[in-house]
C-alpha cells in the first residue's frame, strides 16, 4: 500500500532547509523530504544549542495547527511574531503548500495535513538530537523551555513522572518551568530532588518568607572551549495565571534585576556565553533582552511561536522554537573574545513520517503509557470539523469545550480559559480520551456553575483584555482570550483598560447583557481555592459520547474593531 511516508519520500516536494543567515533557503522542487533534509546544516563554531520549549507532555506524534489570529500591540504591532497565515508566508518567502507553509502557518491546514501527517513524538526528536550529538559531541547543549510535564492522560495520572523519564532519556542539560508548578510545591521538590537527572533552574524564583532562592538559578558548562552560562528563567506570573495555593511559599516575578545580577556573576566567573533559558513569552523577553546587557542569546517559550529566523534586540539573539513537540530549533555560535562573532540558525520541523523513531525512546514511551494505553485510545466519538484551540480570541475545541459547559451544567454563558496548548483534529477523526486530556488535563479541572450579573461578566473580559493586550509586554500575563459560549462581544484592542469590551449580547434571546441582571455562568479552571464541579475532562468526554459525531459551526460571536 502506499502510504504517507511513500509519497514524502518518493513525491516531488520542496524540502525544508531553514538555516544560514539569511534565512529561509530551499532545495530545488524536485528533491524529496527526507531525514537527511531535515537534518542538513553546514556546522559553525564551537557551541550548537538546541532547544524545545513548551511539548505540554505529547509523547506521541500529533497535529498542530498554528495560530490564523496573533495580534501585536504598541510597538511590537505587525512585528513578528505577531504575522500570522498568507502575511507570514510573503515576510519570510515561504511557499504556498509547501512543507514550510504547513508547519508554519495555519493556511489550508487540513488539506496539507492529509499530504504531510503528523508532527512531534519524543521517539523522533530523539532521533534527532542523537544525530545532533554524534556529529558535535563536545559542542552540544539540549536545553528545555518548560510547559514539559503537563498537557496529557498519562502526565496528570503520573503527575509529571512519564516526562521526567522521557526528559532524562533525552539526556536534557538544563530546563525551566511554568505548568510544572501546577502539581504543586511538594511535588515539583520530589520530582527535582529524587528523579531529575539535569539542573531544573529558575532563578527567579524566590520563598516568601526570606526571599532566598529556591532553585538553582544558574548552570555553568564548557562545549568546544568555551564557558557556557545558562541561567534559568521561569513563568514570572505563576502565582496569577494559576492557583497561588498549589505554590504558597514561593513568589515569582520577571525581575530584571536579578537577571542582570545573574549575568554579571556568570560573567565574572569567566563565562564567554551566557543564555537565558526563559519562559518569559516573546515579547516579554524582547524587552527585556533591552534592558539586560551581557545576554548573548535568549531561548524564548511560554507564547508557543515559532520563528524561522531569529529575532536580533539590542544586540541578543532571540530563538522561538513553537510548542508540542513540533519543532527542534538548532543555534550553531562563534564566539570570540566573550561574544557572538557569527551564528548559523534552523528551526527544525519533526515532520514525523520521515523521521526514524528512536528505538529506545520508543519502548519508553510504550511502556510508560503501557496502563493507561487503553483509556488514552478509548474512542468517545468523531467530529465533522477541523478541531483546534491556538488563537488570540476562540479555537473550535474551545468551541466544542463551551458548548459542553453549556449543554451539561445547564447554563446560559460558559466561559473557558485561552490556554494555548491542545493537539488539532482533523475532520472525520476519531476524538479519544487522549485528545480531549490534551485539550483539558489540569490539577485543577472543576467545571464549576455560578451566577454572575452582567457588570461582573464585563469586568472579566476587561481583566483577561489587559492581560494580553496591555501595549507594555511587562503587563501581560499570558494566554489568549477567554473563551465564550452562549455570549457575543466586540473588542478594540488599542482602547484602554475598561473600555475594550462592548456589545455584549446574550445568544439565546438576542438582548444586550444587562450589567444589573444575574446569568448562570459555567466555566472551569478557577484559580480559587475548593472550586466545585466535575472535572471538566470527564464533563466534555460524557458530551462527546452523547453527541456521538461533533459539529462546531464558525464562531461568528466575536468582533474585532479598531
Amino acid at each position: 500500500m502506499f502510504t504517507r511516508r511513500d509519497f514524502l519520500r518518493t513525491a516531488a516536494a520542496t524540502a525544508i532547509l531553514m538555516g544560514g543567515p539569511a534565512g529561509l533557503c530551499r532545495a530545488a522542487a524536485a528533491q524529496t523530504l527526507t531525514q537527511d533534509d531535515l537534518l542538513r546544516f553546514d556546522p559553525l563554531g564551537q557551541v550548537t544549542l538546541l532547544h524545545v520549549t513548551d511539548v505540554h507532555a505529547q509523547l506521541k506524534p500529533i497535529y498542530f495547527r498554528e495560530p490564523s489570529i496573533n495580534l501585536g500591540v504598541g510597538a511590537v504591532e505587525g512585528l513578528p511574531p505577531h504575522v500570522t497565515g498568507t502575511d507570514f508566508l510573503s515576510m519570510f518567502d515561504i511557499p504556498r503548500d509547501s512543507p514550510e507553509c504547513y508547519a508554519l502557518t495555519n493556511v489550508d491546514f487540513a488539506n496539507l495535513a492529509a499530504t504531510y501527517g503528523r508532527v512531534g513524538g519524543l521517539d523522533r526528536l530523539a532521533t534527532l538530537i542523537k544525530a545532533i550529538r554524534a556529529e558535535r559531541p563536545d559542542n552540544t547543549l539540549f536545553l528545555d523551555g518548560g510547559d514539559t510535564w503537563q498537557g496529557s492522560y498519562t502526565s496528570l495520572m503520573t503527575r509529571g513522572e512519564d516526562m521526567v523519564r522521557a526528559f532524562n532519556a533525552l539526556k536534557t542539560d538544563a530546563m525551566t518551568a511554568h505548568w510544572e508548578f501546577t502539581y504543586g510545591q511538594d511535588r515539583v521538590q520530589e520530582l527535582v530532588e529524587g528523579m531529575l537527572a539535569f539542573p531544573f533552574l529558575c532563578g527567579n524564583v524566590l520563598d516568601t518568607s526570606w526571599d532566598e532562592p529556591v532553585f538553582e538559578a544558574t548552570q555553568m558548562f564548557e562545549r568546544g572551549g568555551v564557558r557556557v552560562a545558562v541561567i534559568g528563567q521561569a513563568f514570572p506570573y505563576t502565582p496569577i495565571a494559576n492557583p497561588r495555593h498549589l505554590i504558597p511559599d514561593w513568589s515569582f516575578g520577571i525581575r530584571p534585576e536579578m537577571v542582570q545580577a545573574h549575568v554579571d556573576d556568570a560573567r565574572a566567573a569567566g563565562a564567554g556565553l551566557v543564555v537565558l533559558l526563559s519562559h518569559n513569552g516573546f515579547d516579554v523577553d524582547r524587552k527585556l533582552a533591552a534592558r539586560v546587557s551581557g545576554l548573548d542569546v535568549i531561548l524564548t517559550g511560554h507564547t508557543h511561536d515559532a520563528l524561522p529566523r531569529v529575532v536580533t534586540e539590542s544586540g541578543t539573539l532571540l530563538v522561538a522554537s513553537g510548542s508540542h513537540g513540533k519543532f527542534l530549533s538548532r543555534l550553531d555560535l562563534d564566539v570570540q573574545g566573550g561574544k557572538v562573532a557569527d551564528f548559523r540558525y534552523r528551526l527544525i520541523p519533526v515532520f514525523s513520517d520521515v523521521i526514524t523513531p528512536d528505538p529506545e525512546m520508543a519502548q519508553l514511551i510504550t511502556d510508560v503509557r503501557a496502563p493507561y494505553e487503553a483509556e488514552c485510545t478509548r474512542v468517545l466519538g468523531k467530529t465533522d470539523d477541523l478541531l483546534y484551540r491556538r488563537g488570540n480570541f476562540n479555537g473550535s475545541f474551545d468551541d466544542l469545550i463551551c458548548q459542553a459547559l453549556l449543554a451539561e451544567r445547564d447554563a446560559q454563558i460558559a466561559l473557558s480559559p485561552g490556554f494555548r496548548w491542545g493537539a488539532t483534529l482533523l475532520p472525520g477523526q476519531d476524538i479519544t480520551v487522549d485528545d480531549v486530556h490534551s485539550m483539558t488535563s489540569i490539577t485543577y479541572p472543576a467545571a464549576y456553575r455560578t451566577e454572575m450579573d452582567g457588570a461582573m461578566i464585563k469586568t472579566v473580559l476587561e481583566d483577561v483584555a489587559d492581560n494580553i493586550f496591555n501595549p507594555d509586554p511587562f503587563y501581560q500575563q499570558g494566554g489568549d482570550m477567554v473563551r465564550v459560549g452562549g455570549m457575543a462581544y466586540a473588542i478594540d484592542i488599542a482602547k484602554p483598560m475598561g473600555e475594550r469590551i462592548s456589545g455584549l449580547t446574550l445568544l439565546e434571546t438576542g438582548e444586550p447583557i444587562d450589567p444589573a441582571k444575574s446569568y448562570v455562568v459555567s466555566g472551569w479552571a478557577s484559580v480559587n481555592e475548593g472550586t466545585e464541579g466535575p472535572p471538566v475532562y470527564d464533563l466534555v468526554a460524557d458530551y462527546i459520547t452523547r453527541e456521538k459525531v461533533v459539529t462546531v459551526p464558525e464562531n461568528t460571536s466575536i468582533t474585532i474593531r479598531g
